[in-house]
């Protein structure tokens, strides 16, 4: 059986996919299987895996996201440990060699992420400040905004078996919404070296959808914050964040005179401190 399971979702993407793949099978790091998921690819790229990649294990599925595609790759996946790359990033050689290593020598963690290369159109670019990594129990650190890029992530499957897999409801922040549940149990070990490349600027990537994601974070915190089964310290916290992003919003919806959106997530507000029995 292989130690690990690297899994690579993929929607139409077929020459991004064709370097992926490469920067995966170019690990010194051996002991693993490489799955792709199609998530109803039009442009080939079934074809090209066959061509090119017959020992690849490749899943074709109707397009359903994202999530679904992960989720695919998680049930089909034997390894240990499961590990992500989005087909239209990269991989250095050592990745899975250094985090491996990191696993051997320190068994009480199951999470582990690593630093990375941002290009954009093409042109290398620096992290904001909100971007920055961190280590440990990091849940308030992952409230503002996703900073573990499934990408870089290699996790234990009996995480999966606690947390539950991506939620297939979420079009975009599906990995938000795993990280709050993930780093609410778990902490998540952050390895300082650039290990992987993510490539962003293309005009069907996902994350063009800009301003819109707090919407998104909005019902990722909603979810976890009626979910009882997590921790009311947690849940708490996790309110604080919704009520700050859902006045943003609020603000917003009010200068653009959208009264229906303003009650809306007012009553969303209201909702949460119910479940959470705070006082108005």
């Amino acid at each position: 059986m292989k130690r690990v399971s690297v899994i690579i979702p993929t929607f139409n993407r077929k020459d991004f996919l064709k370097e992926a793949i490469d920067s995966v099978l170019s690990q010194t790091y051996k002991n693993f299987e490489l799955i792709v998921v199609d998530d109803g690819s039009t442009d080939g790229t079934g074809e090209m895996i066959s061509k090119y990649y017959p020992q690849i294990r490749y899943f074709y599925q109707k397009n359903k996201g994202p999530s679904a595609a992960r989720n695919k790759g998680i049930k089909e996946a034997k390894g240990e440990y499961i590990s992500f790359l989005d087909s239209d990033d990269l991989w250095l050689k050592e990745k899975l060699k250094k985090q491996i290593d990191f696993f051997d020598k320190n068994p009480e963690y199951k999470i582990c992420y690593t630093d990375e290369i941002w290009i954009r159109n093409g042109k290398r670019v620096n992290p904001k400040k909100k971007h920055r990594k961190y280590c440990g129990w990091i849940f308030e650190r992952t409230l503002p905004l996703c900073i573990v890029s499934p990408s870089s992530v290699i996790i234990h499957r009996n995480v999966f078996e606690n947390v539950g897999l991506f939620d297939e409801e979420f079009f975009v922040c599906e990995d938000y919404d795993l990280w709050l549940r993930i780093s609410s149990k778990y902490p998540i070990y952050f390895l300082e070296e650039k290990l992987i490349i993510k490539r962003g600027g293309h005009e069907d990537q996902i994350s063009n959808l800009g301003w819109g994601y707090d919407i998104y974070r909005i019902r990722a915190l909603f979810k976890f914050i009626k979910d009882e089964k997590n921790e009311f310290k947690y849940r708490i916290k996790a309110f604080k964040e919704m009520e700050i992003k859902c006045h943003i919003l609020i603000n917003g919806f009010k200068k653009r005179k959208k009264e229906k959106e303003v009650k809306e997530y007012l009553n969303l507000i209201k909702k949460a401190k119910e479940l959470l029995k705070i006082p108005y």
